[in-house]
Formats: C-alpha cells, structure tokens, sequence
C-alpha cells in the first residue's frame, strides 16, 4: 500500500508538473503596438448618413419595389461622397452591385479588396410592432442608430465609404491597388452580385493579397475566463447544404391508422438523425481560437486550455452544452420544415421536412448527405439536396501577413481588445472570392454580448455610435497598414 501511494504521489506530481509546463510555455499571442491616434471626421454627419442609408429598404431578392430602392441608395452614395466618386472608377455589375477601383501607383503590389453588401432581410410583419423604433426608420437614439441594417451590413458598406472619403479629403494616395465590392444579394447567396463582381476581376487576371468581409465581431462578456473583450476574425465557414426527407403512404381513413403511417416514418427519420450527431472537436479554427484564447484566461480556464493534449474531451464536452458553442465544434442540422396531411381524418400520402446542415471545414456537402443516409437507415424516406449548396471554405493561414496586418489593425484601433482566429458558422459573399486569393478574412468590430447576437436577422437591430465610429478607424487604418 506505501508503494502504491508512493507511486501514486509520483504520478500526480509529473501530471502537476506537465500542467504547469503547458500553462508556462503558452506565451501571449497578442502582439504589442501602440494606439493609432483616431482620424478626426464629423461624428454626427457619418451617423446621419447611416441613418440615411437604413431608411432605404434594399431587400433581397429585388423585386419591382426594392429595386428602386437600390437605385435611390446608389445615387444617395454618390451625393454623399463626392471625392471618392470622383476618383475612383465606379462600376455596376448584375445591375444592382457595385464595384470600385481606387488605382494604386505600383502595379507591381497585389491589390486588396474590402467588401460589405447592401442589400438586407425583410422584416417580418408579425414583430415590426415589437421594435423599440420603426426598422426602417434609422432612429438615432441613447447613443444607438436602429435599423435593419445597421449591423448587418449597411454599417459595414458606409463605414468603408467613410474612411475612403476621408483619406481621399486628406489626401492620401494607395501604392497599393485597393478594390471595394458591394454585393446586392449576400443574403441570399450572392449568386448573383459578389459571384459576378468576382468572376469579372478573375477576367482581369486579378490576384488579390486578401480579401475583407463583415463576419466576426468583438464579443464582451461571452467567453468565459476572458475578461477583455475579445476580437474574432473569421478565417474560415462553414459549407451549406438543406436535404428534403420525403416519404410516401397509401393513406386512408384516420379511423383505421396503419403502421407505415407517412408521418411517423419521417418522425423515426428526425429522431435517429437527432440521436445520432455528427461528432463534435477541437479541430482547424476552432483549435486555433482557443490556443491564441488560453493564455488570456485565469484560473482553472489557462490550465485547462494550455493542456488540450489533456483536457480537450471535457472541454469539448462542455462547449456542447450550449448551441452558441456547439456550432463552432461539429457540422451541425436543425430541422427547419415539416409538411403533411390536408385533412384531420384523413392519413396522409406524403410527409415531407427539410434539414438545414452547416458544414465543418475539412468535411464536404457529399459526406455530409452520407452521414445523415446513414443515420437515417431508411430506404423508404427519399433524401433530396435542395439547389443552394455550398461547401465549406478554405482555412486562411492565422500566420499569414494578412491576418497579422488586420490582427494589428484591431490592436492599435482598440487596444484593449485580445485578437483571436474563428470560425464563423454563417455564410457570407466572401467565399466567391476564394479563387483570387488565399487570404480570406472576416471580421467587423461591432461590439456584441450575448443578448445583441439576437439582433442580427432579429428584432431591435442596432450599432452604438462609438462602434460605428470605431469601423471608420478601423477601415481607415486597415488601408493605410495594408501599404508598403
């Protein structure tokens, strides 16, 4: 027994000593560089602006209505930046989306291109008495412009546009080719507008040193053991595929129920794929973020996120527990229709659901669909992939000079932020251009907390005045880092 304890007392001693190892050896990644001094620009006319531009319902998918929208928000651009129309090259692709060519004075530098889109979702009928002020009204109010919008993404197209005209009336001039792309359609895929903008720079033969899109935020108060706000930039997303479960019946009277019953099959099918997840991990980005995350935190937090090669199971664990976290772990499937019956005595012929699934980088939409055929092990429920499909991007390299030169733009712009790569679990137009570079970067630095995430597509969309004038320094910056 003495020698067991002995032995024991050894064990827990080298496994106390390789905690501490791991928590010593995890230098900060955040790198030091002193705070750029803010431009100085009219805060209230660039809010008025924004303001402005909400009040233009560019909705996707354009129609007759939104369609003058776009029209009528393409030539407030126009009137309100004068010295940016005037020197850069405007042009309109796929006749709502805009692309802009500020030449630099090296050809011989690979342009850079930072992109937002305009257009926005509709506004639900049933919750447009629930906002706080009219979503499309870009009320400035306790320090707040609302609107559908404002956070996603016309706080994005102006703020670029604000920086530029800045510059511009400053008298900066790019060695650097700098292109700016706004879309029309993101919204809905961006099938239409930044894939066209895209394929006609690849028609140039245009290779560009990275791209920027809207995508990550700074996030206050969501990550536990960090008690700064914490800077995600998007280096990769995930792929989209929705899959249609259909099943067929005889059907017949409800007063003599049958065992093949339509309904019930596609309830099994739900069930099984609920009971049997994709699996979850600390892998690409997501281990990225946390290995760039520990040496931030306190606590048992550092020791557990500084020795993954011993804790990443029950870290993983507990990330599961919650959707927020468990979406960035795991290709993920959320069941978002169900059909079936026309009459409440008469069993249905067809039931039908579709299931949305987000797909990890490193997997493909192909295995995806086998996953969920699989699970499902029903020859008699039909499985159909809808035509919106995209995969999953390609992981931008966290030590490229692209990411390091947008990591030192947030350090200097907001000091007092920690920086950290991410995976984001949405979509946006960038991945169109994933063929012109291999830079791919997402990132907008709004500040969120854990209730301002509802606002995106939600009720109440809003930015603070200080963040928008934040994205103004921060595109400002950003272009003239981005110089040799």
């Amino acid at each position: 027994m003495k020698k067991f304890l002995g032995v024991l007392a050894l064990g827990t001693a080298v496994l106390g000593g390789a905690l501490a190892t791991g928590v010593l050896r995890s230098a900060s990644r955040q790198i030091a560089v002193a705070p750029a001094a803010p431009i100085q620009i009219d805060v209230d006319t660039a809010a008025q602006r924004l303001s402005h531009a909400i009040r233009h319902r560019t909705v996707a998918p354009v129609d007759s209505a939104s369609q003058a929208e776009f029209e009528r928000f393409q030539d407030f651009l126009s009137g309100s930046f004068p010295a940016l129309h005037k020197r850069l090259a405007r042009e309109t692709v796929s006749q709502h989306s805009l692309l802009y060519t500020w030449q630099g004075s090296d050809p011989k530098l690979k342009p850079i291109l930072l992109m937002a889109h305009m257009d926005v979702v509709p506004i639900d009928p049933a919750s447009e008495q629930s906002w706080t002020h009219p979503p499309f009204s870009g009320q400035i109010a306790g320090g707040f412009i609302w609107g559908r919008g404002a956070m996603d993404d016309k706080a994005s197209v102006m703020a670029i546009l604000e920086a530029v005209e800045h510059l511009l009336n400053n008298g900066f001039q790019p060695a650097r080719t700098i292109y700016l792309a706004f879309g029309h359609d993101e919204e809905i895929g961006g099938h239409d507008g930044a894939a066209n903008i895209a394929a006609t720079l690849a028609a140039r033969n245009v290779q560009l040193e990275y791209v920027l899109d809207e995508g990550m935020n700074i996030l206050s108060g969501i990550i536990d053991g960090v008690a700064a706000p914490v800077a995600l930039v998007g280096i990769a997303e995930k792929g989209y595929l929705s899959v249609e479960l259909s099943a067929a019946a005889a059907g017949g009277h409800s007063s003599i129920p049958t065992q093949d019953n339509a309904i019930g099959r596609i309830n099994r099918a739900l069930q099984r794929l609920e009971a049997t997840p994709f699996p979850a991990k600390l892998r690409g980005p997501t281990r990225a973020m946390f290995d760039y995350l520990g040496p931030e935190m306190t606590g048992i937090n550092k020791i557990a996120l500084t020795n993954l090669w011993l804790f990443e199971p029950m870290i993983a664990n507990k990330l599961a527990k919650s959707p927020l976290t468990d979406a960035i772990l795991r290709t993920t499937m959320a069941p978002t229709f169900f059909n079936a019956g026309v009459k409440e005595n008469i069993l249905p012929t067809q039931a039908r659901a579709v299931i949305n699934l987000r797909i990890m980088p490193g997997e493909s939409t192909a295995s995806a669909l086998e996953h969920v055929r699989r699970a499902i092990d029903d020859p008699q429920v039909k499985l159909t992939p809808l035509a919106i499909r995209m995969e999953p991007s390609a992981v931008t390299d966290s030590d490229s000079s692209s990411f390091k030169l947008v990591e030192r733009t947030i350090r200097q712009t907001m000091p007092e932020a920690v920086v950290a790569p991410s995976l984001l679990v949405a979509a946006t137009d960038s991945r169109h251009y994933a063929g012109l570079t291999k830079n791919v970067l997402r990132f907008l630095p709004i500040t969120l907390t854990a209730a301002d995430t509802k606002r995106y597509h939600g009720i109440d969309e809003r930015i603070a005045v200080s963040d928008y004038l934040r994205c103004i320094n921060f595109y400002a910056q950003l272009i003239k880092n981005s110089q040799p």
